[in-house]
């Protein structure tokens, strides 16, 4: 396996909801590779959006750390944090947070006129992207006129257009219909394969679970199970066949302590008896962070 990208070491994360304290994530440890293709499963309330939006930089952990290539991003200023999110990382998240007054390509240069780079350029990549994800005839297309899926496939090019090292998404198919999260789904594998780049996906879909080459399964706050195939089918062909490495603790370099109330349940299915608070409240973290790159962007567009 590739030099690892992103780990995660013990990350704790408690919010304080009604004046109690709410643990929402235990001690998490996860090494994610250079390249590699991962989603994150289990019930409602577990801590997956918490953790993808820490991965993110979004938000930070209560303790432990997040190190990109060795660097120990929990350390950085807010200012170097967002040069770092903005210059490493793409963001996809079930709504697409596309700005209705712009069009396809506008949308997709977005990130790079917030930074002040060059348009002639942008614009070419911006281009290519949206010929990448199937969309050269919707470019001058407001959102309002593209489908919930092409919706999708902008806000997936828009996460590209810097070249990000990582790209996490938070339920990117939440909001489709089964034909549509179909494509996007296969549109996510090609991607990965043609450019190496990192997928991971927090996602409910037992479809989508079943295709990917590692599944990480979270419950009360936890990795409880870190599952790796031994060979990996991505399409829909023999995708059955493939059989699963349970790695021990430690086998990927993090130590993974399974909750003392596992249970059989299928773990991407929403659980109905327990609600938590506290991944409730983080939840607007993601609605935050798009209105504050909403702003930013307007202001580029401006300029621009």
């Amino acid at each position: 396996m590739s030099e690892p990208l992103v780990v995660a070491r013990d990350v704790k994360k408690t919010f304080v909801h009604e004046g109690k304290v709410v643990p929402v994530l235990n001690g998490v440890d996860l090494s994610v590779a250079k390249g590699e293709m991962l989603c994150v499963v289990g019930p409602s309330g577990t801590g997956k959006s918490t953790l993808l939006h820490i991965l993110g930089t979004l938000d930070l952990p209560t303790s432990g750390s997040i190190t990109y290539e060795g660097r120990d991003v929990t350390r950085l200023s807010s200012s170097e944090l967002a040069r770092f999110r903005n210059r490493t990382l793409g963001f996809v998240f079930q709504f697409h947070h596309l700005m209705p007054e712009f069009d396809a390509l506008e949308n997709v240069m977005m990130p790079g006129l917030v930074q002040g780079l060059p348009r002639a350029p942008l614009k070419k990549r911006a281009r290519e992207l949206l010929e990448e994800v199937g969309l050269a005839h919707r470019l001058a297309h407001r959102p309002g006129e593209l489908s919930g899926g092409e919706q999708q496939r902008v806000a997936l090019a828009r996460a590209l257009v810097l070249d990000p090292a990582l790209i996490l998404a938070d339920e990117p198919t939440g909001n489709l219909d089964s034909r549509t999260s179909e494509q996007v789904h296969q549109l996510f594998f090609e991607l990965n394969a043609r450019r190496g780049t990192t997928f991971l996906i927090v996602t409910h879909s037992r479809d989508m679970a079943q295709r990917m080459p590692r599944v990480v399964t979270m419950r009360d706050g936890v990795v409880e199970r870190d599952e790796r195939k031994s060979e990996t089918y991505r399409d829909r062909d023999g995708r059955q066949e493939a059989a699963l490495d349970v790695l021990p603790p430690g086998a990927d370099g993090s130590a993974t302590e399974p909750s003392a109330t596992a249970t059989a349940a299928d773990p991407t299915k929403p659980s109905s008896s327990r609600e938590n608070a506290g991944e409730s409240a983080v939840g607007d973290t993601e609605g935050d962070a798009a209105a504050t790159s909403t702003n930013a962007s307007d202001e580029a567009g401006n300029r621009a």
